[in-house]
């Protein structure tokens, strides 16, 4: 039982790490609006919930810390670790604002807004990047399923083409990573996997 439930999953993550090349063109868009982002002095922030708010903590983790690279800290900041403001916001209005009410507080001109959901369709996520829409900010999803709705609310969407939420997750957190890399390679004028 235990190996043939290994087996199953092992399987279901290879045959979905093999298809991603069809969401590169999406992935390297993304990656663009980051570093034009961190390249003019902004910041990007990060929301989502479960484990998608966990992805969202560990991708400001690494912006701010570093990923390979010894280089300067980049602003980023995850929405989801502050429980004064999330319960405040939560009991006084809704569940449904409290990346909205953020990102409507914390946002400037040129920021990022990095919207992650497995399904698409978490609606805190959807109001914060309909709340970056109006404050003129860019917007990123990343995504599950179909995309849902957040799909088209945001300037990129990257959408794995997936409905098993583990196996969401599991490219979720190798295209933050691959993200990192990128800004890394570029902002530090250094290779791709190479230290420092």
């Amino acid at each position: 039982m235990i190996e043939q439930v290994y087996t199953k999953a092992f399987e279901e993550h290879l045959s979905l790490f093999s298809k991603l090349n069809t969401i590169m063109d999406d992935l390297a868009r993304a990656a663009r609006y980051m570093l034009d982002t961190i390249q003019s002095g902004n910041k990007i922030m990060v929301c989502g919930n479960g484990g998608s708010a966990a992805d969202a903590q560990h991708f400001a983790a690494e912006m701010v810390g570093r990923f390979r690279l010894e280089r300067r800290p980049w602003g980023a900041m995850a929405l989801t670790t502050d429980t004064s403001i999330l319960t405040a916001i939560a009991n006084d209005y809704s569940f449904n604002d409290i990346f909205a009410r953020q990102v409507e507080a914390l946002a400037s001109p040129g920021d990022l807004l990095l919207g992650i959901s497995t399904s698409g369709r978490s609606e805190n996520v959807l109001k914060a990047a309909l709340c970056a829409r109006i404050k003129g900010i860019k917007t990123v999803g990343l995504l599950g399923n179909d995309g849902g709705p957040i799909s088209r609310s945001v300037d990129c969407a990257v959408i794995v083409p997936c409905n098993v939420t583990a196996r969401i997750q599991e490219v979720h957190s190798f295209v933050l990573h691959v993200w990192c890399e990128m800004m890394e390679s570029v902002l530090t004028g250094c290779q791709a996997g190479l230290n420092v």
